[in-house]
């Protein structure tokens, strides 16, 4: 049995769901409409039942996945659910609660991984919002879905009882009806549905046990692609509203600096383009089309007001973050005696390693359509923040955020990049002054030199070996900017920010004395969340001076892991696995190399083994294994894809990616110069997941921190070559 907190469950999305649109508890729709069980679920008369989905969908398959939760726990059969893009609303937001994280026997904190522990114990108590990131859709949704269709469940074979006059306990609920086993009566759920809506939810719930389940675990077909194969799926840009125009934007280029004059006169001239106005960080162009309302912003004669960055450039930033590591640091995480221990070693290793500020880029370009009406603002936009952008929309249009109504479509992308609300401003006080719906797009331009960046980071490692050349002291530096001192302010009295220690303050390694040290640089380059966020920061530094420690001592790098994961039986199991699957050990021709990275994320452990060729210069990744425990899994193509979908992305950072800064302005502007792995580059990839019945662990970031570090080993073992900084393309490397 599971108590429902009644407070969340009932409560949350009550007024609040009147007003923006979520469906209100109990409340039967008209005769030809659906009987609405709760905020989340309702069933329509022929049967179909609809999951309003508080996540965005992106490509991660969260309507699948959080769908296959629902239907298994309310018994409807797959064919008859429907997945609905829910509203901004308070009764979808994240909840990271302890007692439902806890549930179905996994008491073991250490079991949900330290994101998650963090959130529990420092954000939740601070924030309360609809958000998607963290890999955390299954997890927030794995106990509190199940129950709010087995809370369905009940009310229906309740409604079924009574109609029949016979014990609850002798109905069950399967295949999208409610039977009576000893009458063999059967009524279906569509027919139930409105007089079950009306009834009171119980006070407690039993979920189905694990082997009762047939569709969580198992692959089924996405509920997404239909529509984005046939064209018929709506993202932001595919929004249109009658009487819309469309806009351009040009920010100011330099970070820090404004909009000082703009002679419009040319441009008001042109074709189609209606209106130019002053937007949050620059000017638009508001037209009848999008080409119209591009030409016209090109047509116009701007003045930058460029502020104190001018003259801003990456060699200036380099020496800024080198002196911040070499100033005061704090110690964030220690265990045992870690300065103590090096002075003892028998032999000491150090290294520096570097990491550039990384872009986005997500396909589908920045874009926000807005309206505003005398009765409120309405927005349509590809967001994973809805609770940030119903605040953004009611500054920009001086409303209360009550009077902001969100439509989340459907995301071509967005890594942490949809998570900022920057160009929801632009669009919302367009639409304000123009008294029309207003569509923002972004060219790809404005898209890269105005990004929330990945934070570039430096970092200082150091280990002490004994006389066998094992490590007994790890040290780690790492001056980095803070992404949590921006977004939630809040919080800024952490010294621990999570997004620039985490991957590092909680090494699985059994190294008897460690330490974490960390120092904040105040970044005048935006920075933002970035795909698996301080895990690809770490990741990278921590897994490749692994590799150097192993050499230093004499031991091979999976033998070293091995040593240091004895007492740790999921990551030495994820180890194993992948040295097997990936033929660790066995000869390769000259100039081709394997290299090996472990690293745990969002509740998950992942092992990557890339296989590389680098011939007169040229770096190819042939082959990457990938081995994943990721608890629990609710889909097993899904899994596999969002592995393989962190690996290309971390790919692509590892061979290519990188922001530079030149007169306080990113230099990059297009694919040509930020360029991405194509098609013609794509290694072999193989996924291998580990069996768990763990609670469930996030799987759309873990897969991107142990690529880089794992191609870097592999440069080091075909090359002789150790790579401390990224991209390759820097050390000399094609690709």
């Amino acid at each position: 049995m599971i108590a429902l907190d009644r407070r969340r469950f009932l409560v949350l999305g009550g007024t609040a769901g009147l007003v923006l649109g979520a469906p209100a508890l109990g409340a039967a729709a008209a005769e030809t409409g659906p009987a609405v069980f709760n905020p989340w679920l309702s069933i329509d008369r022929d049967g179909t039942v609809t999951l309003y989905c508080g996540r965005s969908e992106m490509g991660q398959g969260a309507f699948t996945g959080l769908g296959q939760l629902v239907a298994e726990e309310l018994g409807c059969g797959w064919q008859a659910l429907n997945v609905e893009t829910g509203p901004a609303d308070d009764a979808f937001v994240n909840i990271y609660g302890g007692e439902e994280l806890l549930t179905d026997g996994h008491s073991d904190p250490d079991e949900m991984g330290e994101w998650q522990n963090w959130m529990l114990t420092t954000v939740a108590g601070n924030l309360s919002m609809q958000f998607t990131g963290g890999s955390s859709s299954a997890r927030d949704a794995f106990i509190r879905l199940r129950q709010v269709a087995a809370t369905a469940r009940i009310m229906l074979i309740r409604a079924a009882a009574q109609e029949w006059g016979v014990p609850e306990a002798q109905c069950i609920a399967a295949a999208g009806e409610v039977s009576h086993m000893l009458s063999g009566r059967r009524r279906r759920f569509g027919d139930l549905a409105a007089a079950a809506a009306k009834l009171d939810p119980p006070d407690d719930v039993t979920l189905k046990p694990r082997a009762a389940w047939t569709l969580i675990g198992q692959p089924v077909p996405r509920l997404d692609l239909p529509a984005k194969t046939d064209g018929s799926a709506v993202f932001g840009i595919d929004v249109r509203r009658p009487g819309m125009l469309f806009a351009a934007v040009a920010n100011c280029p330099v970070f820090g600096g404004a909009l000082k004059h703009a002679d419009a006169s040319a441009a008001l001239k042109l074709p189609g383009v209606v209106s130019v106005e002053a937007v949050p960080g620059g000017i638009a162009v508001a037209a009848d089309t999008t080409w119209h309302a591009m030409q016209g912003l090109a047509a116009l004669k701007i003045e930058w007001a460029e502020g104190p960055n001018a003259e801003l450039n990456s060699a200036e930033l380099t020496k800024r973050y080198l002196a911040a590591l070499d100033g005061s640091l704090d110690r964030v995480a220690s265990t045992g005696h870690a300065d103590r221990a090096l002075k003892r070693a028998t032999k000491t290793v150090s290294a520096d390693y570097q990491l550039p500020f990384l872009a986005h880029a997500p396909m589908e370009p920045i874009n926000c359509t807005a309206e505003v009406t005398a009765s409120g603002v309405e927005v349509w936009v590809p967001t994973q923040a809805q609770t940030g952008v119903q605040q953004a929309a009611a500054d920009a249009a001086g409303v209360s955020v009550r009077k902001v109504k969100i439509h989340t479509t459907l995301l071509g992308g967005g890594f942490g990049r949809r998570a900022e609300t920057d160009f929801v401003a632009q669009a919302v006080s367009l639409a304000k002054a123009l008294q029309r719906p207003v569509q923002v797009l972004w060219s790809r331009e404005e898209d890269l030199q105005h990004d929330f960046y990945r934070p570039m980071a430096i970092s200082r490692m150091t280990a002490g070996l004994d006389e066998h050349g094992m490590p007994v002291a790890w040290r780690h530096r790492v001056a980095t900017s803070s992404i949590f001192a921006r977004l939630f302010p809040p919080l800024l009295w952490l010294k621990n920010d999570p997004a620039i220690s985490e991957g590092s303050a909680e090494m699985p390694y059994a190294i008897a004395n460690q330490a974490m040290e960390t120092v904040t640089v105040e970044s005048v380059v935006p920075v933002g969340a970035w795909r698996s966020v301080g895990h690809s920061l770490n990741g990278f530094f921590k897994e490749c001076f692994l590799d150097e420690v192993a050499e230093a001592g004499g031991i091979d790098p999976v033998e070293l892991r091995r040593r240091l994961l004895k007492d740790r039986k999921r990551e030495l199991a994820v180890l194993e696995r992948v040295a097997k699957e990936g033929d660790w050990g066995r000869p390769l021709p000259p100039g081709q190399g394997r290299g090996v990275a472990l690293h745990a994320s969002f509740g998950s452990i992942v092992a990557e083994i890339a296989e590389i060729a680098v011939e007169d210069g040229r770096i190819a990744v042939k082959r990457v294994v990938a081995a994943v425990d990721c608890g629990t899994v609710i889909n097993p193509d899904i899994v596999e894809a969002q592995i393989q979908g962190g690996i290309v992305f971390g790919m692509t950072a590892a061979l290519y990616g990188k922001i530079t800064i030149e007169k306080g302005r990113v230099v990059q502007a297009n694919f040509p110069d930020y360029d991405m792995v194509r098609m013609a580059q794509m290694p072999k990839i193989e996924v291998h997941l580990i069996e768990s019945t763990a609670y469930p662990g996030g799987v759309g970031e873990p897969g991107t921190p142990p690529i880089a570090p794992a191609i870097a080993n592999a440069v080091f073992a075909a090359t002789g070559k150790r790579v401390r900084a990224l991209p390759l393309v820097d050390m000399g490397f094609t690709v």
